[in-house]
């Protein structure tokens, strides 16, 4: 085992039409044939992201909650990063209090957790992830052993103004933007880049054998830690800039063909 290739999903993986294009899903098939894990690294929780490797055959270890939670092949948690209980539900109580143009999720493993299934965000966000969410109360959460993610639905036009807020307000935690309209919020030690590293050394794979791809905020960790981190095409222009490598967007088979450049799959 001596590369590995980690990947985002939405706007990654995906095209916009929520599918792995024919040439993405051959470059996987190759990377399988050649004994070089496939691992995705996402902001969704593990069916979020299971969902996906079954509609594809897909098999493999998966990153979930930006780095929260590695689960290998077999559906066993090799890794887990969770936020104090506590802690996290006095974000929600903020989040309450301040009225903010917001639906708030909690997840504690495989839970997605709502204050209310029927807002159209939340309705929204199963549409794409295909997995249902459980209504449920503050008093609820406290009872949780853990909590991995507080994931904020904006209103795309106020997210930047929230997320200052709740920094401003909660220091110790890992608070990143995976979207024009969503905020992720894990404990201080969480994002995808040291995911990667911890999956790493378990693995014993140098950091010189890594390629990743990603298109968001979440995933400039990702991208900065591995030898060869790709920003696709659709990144927003910032990412790129600070990433120096650029891939064709989710789109065109960015991951192909990056994976082609490099020699790692042939046409």
């Amino acid at each position: 085992m001596n590369q590995i290739v980690f990947s985002d999903v939405d706007g990654t993986l995906l095209n916009d039409h929520h599918e792995i294009t024919f040439l993405t899903r051959k470059a996987i098939l190759e990377l399988e044939s050649k004994k070089i894990p496939f691992v995705i690294v996402s902001a969704r929780s593990p069916s979020g992201i299971l969902s996906i490797l079954k509609k594809y055959n897909i098999k493999g270890t998966i990153i979930a909650y930006s780095g929260a939670l590695i689960i290998d092949s077999k559906l066993d948690i090799i890794y887990t990063q969770s936020m104090n209980v506590n802690y996290a539900v006095n974000i929600i109580k903020y989040l309450e209090k301040e009225h903010f143009d917001l639906s708030w999720c909690v997840y504690s493993f495989d839970q997605w957790l709502v204050k209310n299934c029927n807002d159209s965000r939340i309705q929204n966000e199963e549409n794409i992830v295909k997995v249902k969410s459980q209504q449920t109360t503050i008093d609820q959460l406290s009872q949780l052993t853990a909590i991995h993610k507080i994931l904020c639905i904006c209103n795309p036009q106020k997210t930047l103004l929230i997320k200052e807020k709740i920094q401003c307000h909660f220091d110790n935690c890992t608070i990143t933007q995976s979207s024009d309209s969503l905020i992720e919020i894990m404990d201080h030690n969480v994002n995808k880049g040291n995911a990667i590293k911890k999956l790493c050394e378990l693995w014993q794979i140098p950091l010189d054998n890594t390629i990743a791809f990603g298109d968001q905020y979440n995933d400039l960790e990702m991208l900065k830690i591995v030898k060869y981190g790709y920003a696709m095409k659709n990144a927003p222009k910032n990412i790129q800039n600070q990433v120096k490598r650029v891939t064709l967007d989710n789109n065109h088979d960015g991951i192909y063909h990056a994976l082609l450049k490099l020699k790692i799959i042939e046409k």
